[in-house]
């Protein structure tokens, strides 16, 4: 399956689930450290190599395995790949 084609079939998943689903992508050696967001987030790399940590656990998700990160846990993403990545990121939305 192509790379349009997939996130396309995780995005209408995603949003049956409440989430948005948008894409990143990285060079190499780019890292974004200590977020914090006060909604569920979901991310499912694409392309390359990304390691996530959550509240100081560190994942390596293979393409197409998906990892939740629970509202308000300090997490960092880093392409730890010799390539550029692409990795797709959504928001849940806000409880009231």
């Amino acid at each position: 399956m192509n790379l349009e084609r997939k996130m396309e079939e995780v995005s209408r998943n995603w949003q049956q689930r409440g989430f948005s689903c948008e894409l990143w992508v990285d060079p190499p050696g780019q890292r974004w450290e200590d977020f914090v967001h006060s909604v569920d987030e979901l991310v499912m790399v694409m392309e390359g190599e990304m390691e996530f940590e959550v509240q100081g656990k560190v994942y390596h998700p293979k393409p197409g395995e998906e990892l939740f990160i629970p509202a308000d846990a300090v997490h960092s993403a880093r392409n730890i790949g010799n390539r550029t990545a692409r990795w797709l990121y959504g928001y849940g939305r806000r409880s009231s």
